[in-house]
């Protein structure tokens, strides 16, 4: 490969939470290891890979110029963000007056809903559901409603339509935040499920606020479908959110964008966005958002996908082989994997507090998948080097599931 993606790099003193949080956020972060281990960090959603070369180069290439002040956004931005939405998805007549900066997914999420609920409004969410959605949500007042997803024959997650359809209308709900590619469950979406859906927003008058952030971490064999081009209608009612930052582990950095087509939904958001004079760009993330978009970034990516779906087959084929009533559906998009551990604690009389606790007194640092919505499950990070996370595994075997 072109890139680095095998070296092991120490972030321990460099600001990052993955590493010096352990230990010390307690209820959020794991435990930090018992004495003769590392931490091997599988928990909170960033990666253990250097990013693409092309984005520190942009970083300090502007930071060499001495002032740093009030600053319009270029057209090398809005170019850039066409130009790899059109690349990347497949997305034709994106124009710069549709795009709008947002300093985080989580931001915009509710800079939409504030614009057009009130607190106290139903929001329908798919459960397992992002803890990010669900403290955001929440602590802005509005009660969200679960339709959960369901495992079909083979184990892969689905929607349930009639599920989603007489919560709306039950509870006279106007407004969903829908998830594409799905965190935690790795569902990429297909092209007639996203249809499916979105008439049943649209037979509800329902805004959709279309979290996108992990469109461009796709395996093997699986495509992302944005949810606005599924039809005229779901272009018009969908507030679609992305940003660099899962892609380039660049949440560091803040930043994100909205493309909303729709002139009244974009108005009544960027207007809501707008108030507290807060939400503005950063100027160095302007700049790593070109630098992340160039062509380089397209090639980093390529390879990014291929170590991350080697990864995913890995953890994947060993939970089968090695874990017996470790319940896993192969993730077709993140670098997450969500592991259901019901049967193996039922059989081994353990609690999924046990089981979390034995990986973290051995340097798993896993998370805890209740705060997912996923009553006895365990969420792990795949996006280290594969030597790493084979140790991982095999301290899991040792320690964990076999001992």
């Amino acid at each position: 490969m072109k890139y680095d993606f095998t070296s092991v790099i120490d972030r321990r003193g460099m600001d990052a939470i993955a590493v010096d949080g352990l230990g010390s956020m307690s209820g959020f972060a794991p435990d930090a290891p018992k004495e003769g281990f590392d931490a091997i960090p599988m928990w909170v959603a960033d990666m253990n890979f250097p990013t693409v070369p092309t984005i520190p180069e942009a970083i300090i290439e502007r930071a060499k110029h001495p002032m740093y002040g009030y600053f319009r956004t270029s057209d090398a931005y809005y170019d850039a963000i066409i130009r790899w939405q059109e690349e990347q998805n497949g997305v034709r007549g994106l124009t710069k007056e549709c795009i709008g900066y947002e300093n985080g997914v989580l931001g915009g999420v509710i800079s939409a809903l504030t614009a057009f609920a009130a607190p106290g409004d139903g929001v329908l969410l798919h459960s397992p559901t992002y803890i990010g959605f669900t403290k955001s949500i929440e602590n802005n007042g509005y009660k969200i409603v679960h339709s959960p997803l369901v495992r079909d024959e083979n184990g892969v997650w689905r929607m349930d339509y009639e599920d989603m359809d007489r919560k709306l209308k039950a509870e006279k709900i106007h407004a969903a935040v829908f998830c594409s590619p799905h965190n935690p469950c790795g569902r990429v979406w297909e092209r007639k499920e996203l249809e499916r859906a979105m008439e049943i927003y649209r037979a509800n008058d329902c805004l959709v606020i279309s979290d996108e952030i992990w469109s461009d971490i796709i395996l093997s064999g699986n495509r992302h479908i944005p949810t606005q081009t599924v039809s005229e209608d779901a272009k018009n009612r969908t507030v679609a959110l992305y940003a660099p930052s899962k892609t380039f582990n660049l949440a560091g950095l803040v930043g994100s964008y909205h493309i909303i087509y729709n002139g009244c939904l974009r108005d009544r958001i960027r207007a809501k966005g707008s108030k507290s004079h807060y939400n503005d760009m950063n100027v160095l993330s302007m700049h790593a958002l070109i630098g992340a978009y160039r062509p380089e970034g397209q090639e980093w990516v390529k390879e990014l996908r291929q170590v991350i779906t080697e990864n995913v087959d890995y953890a994947c084929d060993y939970i089968r082989g090695h874990f017996a009533g470790v319940e896993v559906s192969k993730p077709e998009g993140t670098y997450m994997l969500f592991a259901d551990c019901e049967r193996w604690c039922g059989a081994h009389g353990k609690t999924i507090d046990q089981v979390l606790k034995a990986g973290w007194d051995v340097g798993v640092a896993w998370q805890d998948g209740r705060m997912f919505h996923g009553k006895c499950c365990i969420r792990l990070n795949l996006a280290l080097p594969t030597a790493r996370v084979r140790e991982a595994f095999e301290r899991m075997d040792r320690y964990v599931f076999n001992t």
